[in-house]
C-alpha cells in the first residue's frame, strides 16, 4: 500500500482506493470482524463501528444497539458517575460488554474503578489532547491499579510520538485525530491539528499493523467511504459521531423531525455536563432524525464491505495489506459525487 508522509498531509478528500483484480463473489463473503488490543484485554468486534462517547450519540440505548450489531458504544462521561454505573449495568444486562469514560482529574481512578466493578470492560480516558502529560500520566496510573484487568483507550493524539507516548504508558487503544469532528471547531479556533487520514499514515510509518496499541480513527469520518479509507491506512475501529446522532437511540427528543447535536466541548455541552464554561472549541446543530440505527449500521456496513470487495479481499487486516491508494483531484472530487440532475 503506498504510504504518504505526514508533510503531504492527505485528508480523505484527497485520496480514493484503487479497484483491483477480485474473485469475491458477494458482499456477503467479507467479514469485518477486528479486534482491538492485545492478549487479555483483546476486545472482538464483529463490526469495526464505536459509537463516539458524545451526550447527543451514546448513552445506553445506543450501546447497547450498537453492541448487538457487532460494534462498540462508548459511553459519555458528561453524567454524574453514579447515573453512568448505572447506564454500565443496563448495557450488561442485554450485551456481554460495555464501555464507558472518565476525565483525567479529580477522582477519574475512582471513577474508573467503580465503572469497572459495576461491568465496565472497556474504559476510555476521555481529553481533548492525549498528547499531554496529564493524559500520559492517567493511562500510567489507571494501568497501574487494574494491572492485566480492563481495556484502556486513551487519546485524541495525531501524531505518531502522541501515539507513542500513549503505548509506553499502557494504552490497548488509541483515539486518533485532532480537530476533524463535524462538531469540533479546534482547527478554526487553534489553528492546530492534522487530517485523521494523515495521522493514521504518519503511525503506520513507525508502527506496523499489529505492533502497538489498535487505532481508533476519531474525527472526520462522514460516510462508509471515509472508514474504508481509515481502516486501508491502519485504523483498527473508527469511532462516529454524527452518523449515529439522528437515530432513535441517540439521547435526546426529536422536535420537527430534528434531533440536536453537539460537539462536547460546544458551549451547550459544558454548560449542560458542567455546568461551567472553559474554552469553546465546538458547535450544537440540529440533525434530520434517521429512523432506527439499525437502517443506519446496515447501510455503514455494506458500504465497507463493499470497499474490500472492490480490493480482492474478504477481511481488515488483508485490507490493509492490500489497498492501493490514489492521490485525486479537486475535479475527480466532483466526479465523484452524485452529480445527476432532475
Amino acid at each position: 500500500m503506498r504510504k504518504y508522509s505526514a508533510a503531504e498531509q492527505v485528508s480523505f478528500d484527497d485520496v480514493l482506493l484503487m479497484p483491483q483484480y477480485s474473485d469475491i463473489q458477494s458482499r456477503k463473503d467479507v467479514n469485518l470482524t477486528t479486534i482491538i488490543g492485545k492478549g487479555p484485554r483483546a476486545l472482538r468486534l464483529s463490526s469495526p463501528i464505536i459509537a463516539a462517547p458524545m451526550d447527543t450519540v451514546c448513552e445506553w440505548e445506543m450501546a447497547v444497539a450498537i453492541r448487538k450489531l457487532g460494534g462498540l458504544g462508548v459511553l459519555h462521561r458528561y453524567m454524574p458517575v453514579e447515573e453512568q454505573i448505572r447506564q454500565v449495568r443496563m448495557v450488561k444486562a442485554n450485551t456481554a460488554l460495555a464501555g464507558a469514560s472518565v476525565g483525567a482529574r479529580g477522582d477519574y481512578l475512582k471513577e474508573a474503578t467503580s465503572l469497572a466493578q459495576a461491568g465496565a470492560g472497556l474504559i476510555l480516558i476521555d481529553v481533548a489532547n492525549g498528547h499531554s502529560q496529564i493524559a500520559i500520566d492517567a493511562v500510567k496510573n489507571m494501568r497501574s491499579l487494574f494491572g492485566k484487568d480492563v481495556h484502556i483507550m486513551a487519546g485524541n493524539v495525531a501524531t505518531w510520538d502522541g501515539y507513542a507516548r500513549l503505548a509506553d504508558a499502557g494504552a490497548d487503544s488509541v483515539r486518533v485525530g485532532i480537530g476533524g469532528g463535524s462538531a469540533c471547531t479546534t482547527r478554526v479556533v487553534s489553528g492546530h491539528g492534522i487530517p485523521t487520514l494523515a495521522s493514521i499514515l504518519d503511525i503506520r510509518e513507525h508502527f506496523s499493523y499489529g505492533d502497538g496499541p489498535s487505532i481508533i480513527a476519531d474525527g472526520g469520518i462522514r460516510n462508509s467511504g471515509d472508514a474504508a479509507k481509515a481502516l486501508a491506512a491502519g485504523a483498527q475501529a473508527v469511532m462516529v459521531g454524527r452518523i449515529l446522532a439522528g437515530t432513535a437511540e441517540s439521547p435526546g427528543d426529536v422536535v420537527d423531525g430534528k434531533k440536536v447535536f453537539r460537539g462536547m466541548a460546544s458551549r451547550e455541552a459544558q454548560e449542560h455536563g458542567r455546568g461551567v464554561v472553559s474554552g469553546v472549541e465546538g458547535i450544537s446543530t440540529t440533525i434530520d432524525f434517521v429512523g432506527s440505527v439499525d437502517n443506519i449500521i446496515n447501510d455503514f456496513s455494506s458500504g465497507l464491505s463493499s470497499a474490500l470487495s472492490y480490493t480482492g479481499v474478504d477481511n481488515l487486516v488483508d485490507f490493509h495489506h492490500e489497498a492501493v491508494y490514489n492521490r485525486v483531484s479537486s475535479s475527480t472530487l466532483n466526479e465523484t459525487k452524485p452529480h445527476a440532475k432532475e
